[in-house]
C-alpha cells in the first residue's frame, strides 16, 4: 500500500498545485481589475502596485485552499475511479478509508495551515493592504493641497464606551465631528461622562441587563488626540461642563486651553472600526469588536461574532471538503472526472445558503453566534456522513 500511497499523493498534489496556481492567477487578475483604477487615481507607481498585490494575495489563501482541495480531489479520485484503480483495491479487501489515508493526513496538515493563515497571515494581509491604500490616499490629498486636518478625515465618529464603566460610573460617550487619520487627531470633540444609577432601563436595554445612566460631566474641545507619553487623551481649546445628575442642570463650567484625561483609554483605531463590515475586518479586529459590543450590550456585535466564529470553523474546512469529495468521486458509474467537478457548484451553493441562514438566525437571536457559524460546516459534514453511509 505504500507504493499506492505515493502514487495517490503524486497524482493528487500535482493537480492541487495546478488548481492553486490557476486560482491565484485568477485572484491576481481580480485584484488588478478591482483596484487598478483606484490605485492609479491615487498616484500609485509600479512599485506601489507590486507591493499592494504581494500584500493582498495572501489574504485570499484561506478562501482558495478549501476550493482547490475540493476541485483537485474530485478530479483526481474521479479519474482513478474511472480507470478502475479504486474498484480493484476495494475488491481486494482494502477499505476506502485506508485507500484515502494519505489524503486525510494531508487534510490534517491543511487544517493547521488554515488556522495559521486565519490567525496571522490573513490579518496581516488585510490590515497592511488597508494601510497601503490609506497611505496612497493621504499622499494624494497632501499633494492636492488639502488642509492637514482634512487629510484622511473620517466624519461623524460616534463611540459609546460602556466598557469604561466602573463602580458608580456609566462609561463615556464620544462624538467627533471629524477625525484625521493623517494627523491622528479629532476635531470638534464632545465627550459625555456618565454615572450609573443601578436602576434597570425599560425596553430592549433591560434585556441586555443595562442600567440607567445620567450625564455628570461633558468635555467640549476644538481638538483632541491620544498621547501615549501623557498617558491618556489630550483635549485642546475647550470647556468642561458639570451637571447635577438629579436635575440635569449645569452646575459648573470650566474653560481650558489644554486638559489631560489619563483615565481615558479609548483607542482611535477601535473608534473608527465600529462601522466597518465584518467581511472587511481581520480575525484580530473582529475579536476586539466582539469584546467592545459585549461590554456595550449591543446586538450589532452578533454579525461580527458570526464572522469571527466562522473563521474558527473554517479551520476544519479541509477535512469537511475531503469527506465530501471522496464519496462524490467514487460512487456511481465510472464517469468523466469533469462531472464530479461540476457537482461542486451545487455544494458551494448549499454552503452559502446555510451560511446566510445561520447569520440570519443569529442576528434574530434565534441561534448563538458560535452555533450559527458552525451551521454550514455541520450541514456539509452531515451530507458527507450520509454519502459515506451509502457507500457501505
Amino acid at each position: 500500500m505504500r507504493i499506492y500511497d505515493r502514487h495517490l499523493l503524486r497524482e493528487w498534489l500535482q493537480v492541487l498545485g495546478l488548481v492553486l496556481a490557476a486560482m491565484i492567477g485568477l485572484l491576481l487578475v481580480q485584484v488588478l481589475y478591482d483596484d487598478f483604477r483606484m490605485l492609479s487615481d491615487q498616484g500609485a507607481v509600479a512599485r506601489d502596485f507590486s507591493l499592494y498585490v504581494l500584500v493582498t494575495l495572501p489574504g485570499f489563501l484561506a478562501i482558495v485552499l478549501p476550493v482547490a482541495l475540493l476541485l483537485s480531489l474530485l478530479y483526481t479520485l474521479g479519474r482513478l475511479h474511472r480507470a478502475g484503480e479504486l474498484v480493484a483495491l476495494r475488491a481486494a479487501g482494502v477499505g476506502l478509508l485506508r485507500i484515502t489515508a494519505p489524503v486525510w493526513v494531508v487534510g490534517l496538515g491543511m487544517c493547521a495551515v488554515t488556522w495559521g493563515l486565519n490567525a496571522s497571515v490573513v490579518p496581516w494581509s488585510v490590515e497592511t493592504s488597508r494601510a497601503l491604500r490609506d497611505s496612497l490616499e493621504f499622499r494624494r490629498q497632501a499633494e492636492s493641497a488639502f488642509q492637514e486636518d482634512t487629510i484622511g478625515a473620517v466624519r461623524r465618529v460616534a463611540f459609546d464606551n460602556r466598557a469604561a464603566a466602573s463602580a458608580g460610573h456609566g462609561g463615556r460617550l464620544w462624538f467627533i465631528n471629524r477625525y484625521s487619520q493623517f494627523t491622528q487627531r479629532g476635531y470638534g470633540v464632545t465627550v459625555s461622562v456618565f454615572e450609573e444609577l443601578g436602576e434597570p432601563m425599560d425596553g430592549a436595554a433591560a434585556v441586555e441587563g443595562l442600567s440607567e445612566r445620567l450625564e455628570s460631566r461633558r468635555i467640549v474641545a476644538a481638538a483632541a488626540w491620544r498621547d501615549e507619553a501623557a498617558g491618556g487623551w489630550v483635549f485642546a481649546d475647550g470647556q468642561e461642563l458639570f451637571f447635577d445628575t438629579k436635575s440635569g442642570e449645569i452646575r459648573g463650567l470650566s474653560p481650558f486651553a489644554q486638559l489631560i484625561e489619563r483615565s481615558f483609554d479609548e483607542e482611535p483605531d477601535l473608534m473608527l472600526m465600529v462601522d466597518r463590515r465584518p467581511a472587511d475586518l481581520s480575525f484580530l479586529e473582529l475579536r476586539r469588536l466582539i469584546d467592545y459590543y459585549s461590554a456595550e450590550g449591543n446586538p450589532k456585535g452578533v454579525a461580527y461574532a458570526v464572522r469571527y466564529f466562522g473563521l474558527v470553523a473554517d479551520t476544519f474546512a479541509p477535512l469537511v471538503v475531503i469527506a465530501l469529495a471522496i464519496p462524490f468521486a467514487v460512487s456511481g458509474v465510472r464517469m468523466n472526472p469533469a462531472v464530479g467537478v461540476s457537482k461542486s457548484i451545487g455544494l458551494f451553493f448549499l454552503y452559502y445558503v446555510l451560511m446566510n441562514v445561520g447569520t440570519s438566525l443569529a442576528v434574530k437571536q434565534v441561534l448563538e453566534p458560535a452555533l450559527a457559524a458552525w451551521l454550514p460546516n455541520a450541514g456539509m459534514a452531515a451530507i458527507a456522513a450520509w454519502l459515506f453511509a451509502r457507500l457501505r
